[in-house]
Parts: structure tokens; C-alpha cells; sequence
């Protein structure tokens, strides 16, 4: 089953002093662009992040994020007592103030109040831990659910390419009879006399050089692997890609033999259809 490369998946964590927010969104990339950003106490935890993410979504342009809302009041500062009595004492012997302005003015001094640096909890990662991978199993089934939408547009324009194709087929023998009227019509004009055994000869070659049999068959096989593919257990859409270059080839290739104007609209309609599906397929993991 092919996947999207786009996709979202959200979800929130309520811890005792605070709300976890776990988001990861994805675009299209050839190649895995992951950009993460996580509040400083978890830094040490991001290469194990990386790697999660990088096994479960495999390409793409991916955002992921932590955000944390702290609830309720929560200290994460101190007064330095030791730097506040030192200052105070000092300011004794400078001022006449009361007690309550001597502390007033020193705490208006340098590192009166030292941070307290909020560490990393194992617990509580565990549980923020198990949250992204419930995101990071959102996010698949939305790139699953994409894909299934990709892959019903894949299969119906690749049904109209082979209807396309037996258009072609159709008007085949109309394109040999045209073919062989304009070389003998090209002859009566020149007014020369021919060997008709010899003008069969360079006729057969040259319809030959024309023939169109062998990428009828190519690209037949080409649509049905493509449609093989669609249906298999990993998404693949490089391989796809390759598919598509193939049928490319064998579409041009008619088209540069056709040498009928009826035909070459019809490989105008299958280049037309082609070109929709290599635009969608960038999408494709």
C-alpha cells in the first residue's frame, strides 16, 4: 500500500505540573529533511528522537516539535541568601537605612536570585516518549489514508492510458494504409517508372522502421507493473518513478513513429495523462 508523503499527527500530554504538546508534520522530499525542536532539558534526547522518526516516516520534509505549557505555580528560582546578607552588611556600614530598605536595596543588586535549571525526568520522558510514537502512529495513518486517495487517481489514469493505448491499436491498420498511399502518391507525382517488386521491398522495410508492435507490448507490460506496484506491502515511490519514465519511453517512441495525425493526438492524450501521474508520484514515499 503506497503512502503520502504528506501528512499530521498531534497529540497532548498532561503531566502533573505541566502539558505536553507533541506535533510532527510532512511534505514531500527526495530525501529526509527532519527539523526538531524540543525545550533544552530534553536536547539529550534528540538523536534517540531522530532515529525514531527517521524508521517510522523514512522521507519527507518533516517538522516535528515538543511544546510545554507549565500549570499552576511552579519555583524555578531562589534567592541567593549567602549574596543578599553579604550585600546587607556591606550597606550597613555605607547607610544609615532600616532593615527592610538595606534588603530592598540589595536585592536590587547581582545575583540575588539564582535559576533553579529544570532536569531531565525519566519518568516523565518515558511517558513523553510513549506519546511520540501514539503522534508518530497518527501521522502514518494519515499518510496511509493520502495514499489511498493517490492511489485511486493513479488507477484510474492509468486505465485511461490503456484505454488510450487501444485506440492506438485501433487505428493501426488505418495508419499503414495512409502511410503506404502517400509513398504511392509520392511516386505517380515524380512520374518515374518503378520496379513494383522492388517498391514492395522498400515498402515492407520501411513500414518495418515504422512498426509499433514491439511498444504496444512494452508499454502494456510497463501499465500493469505499474499497477502491480501499487498493491505492494512497502511504499515505493522511486521505484514508481523509474515505471513511469519507462512507459515515458515507450509513449514517445510511438509517437515518433505514428506518423498519422489521429494517432499522434491519441499519444498527445496518454503524454498529457503521464505527466499527472509523475506530478502526483512526487508525493509518493
Amino acid at each position: 500500500m503506497i503512502q503520502s508523503m504528506t501528512g499530521y499527527g498531534k497529540t497532548e500530554l498532561q503531566l502533573p505540573t505541566k502539558k505536553v504538546t507533541i506535533e510532527i508534520k510532512s511534505l514531500n522530499s527526495k530525501n529526509l529533511d527532519l527539523n526538531v525542536r524540543t525545550p533544552s532539558y530534553y536536547k539529550e534526547k534528540e538523536l534517540e528522537v531522530r532515529k525514531k522518526i527517521a524508521n517510522k516516516l523514512v522521507r519527507g520534509k518533516v517538522d516535528f516539535s515538543i511544546f510545554v505549557e507549565s500549570i499552576g505555580s511552579i519555583v524555578s528560582s531562589q534567592i541567593n541568601e549567602d549574596v543578599v546578607k553579604s550585600y546587607i552588611k556591606q550597606l550597613k556600614g555605607m547607610s544609615n537605612a532600616s532593615e527592610l530598605e538595606l534588603l530592598q536595596m540589595a536585592m536590587q543588586l547581582p545575583e540575588t536570585i539564582q535559576s533553579k535549571r529544570e532536569e531531565l525526568d525519566e519518568n516523565e520522558w518515558s511517558l513523553i516518549d510513549n506519546a511520540i510514537n501514539e503522534t508518530l502512529d497518527k501521522i502514518v495513518v494519515y499518510r496511509k489514508d493520502e495514499g489511498a486517495t493517490l492511489k485511486k487517481d493513479f488507477e484510474k489514469r492509468i486505465k485511461i492510458i490503456d484505454d488510450l493505448l487501444f485506440q492506438a491499436v485501433e487505428l493501426d491498420p488505418q495508419r499503414i494504409e495512409s502511410i503506404k498511399e502517400k509513398l504511392q502518391k509520392a511516386i505517380v507525382e515524380l512520374e518515374v517508372k518503378v520496379d513494383e517488386n522492388r517498391f514492395e521491398q522498400e515498402l515492407i522495410y520501411y513500414l518495418e522502421k515504422l512498426d509499433i508492435t514491439e511498444e504496444k507490448v512494452r508499454l502494456k507490460n510497463h501499465l500493469e507493473y505499474f499497477l502491480k506496484e501499487l498493491l505492494s506491502d512497502n511504499s515505493n515511490g522511486k521505484k514508481l518513478g523509474f515505471i513511469t519514465q519507462e512507459i515515458g519511453r515507450e509513449i514517445n517512441t510511438i509517437g515518433s513513429k505514428s506518423n498519422f495525425a489521429e494517432m499522434q493526438k491519441v499519444v498527445v492524450q496518454m503524454k498529457d495523462e503521464l505527466e499527472k501521474i509523475k506530478e502526483q508520484n512526487l508525493n509518493v514515499l
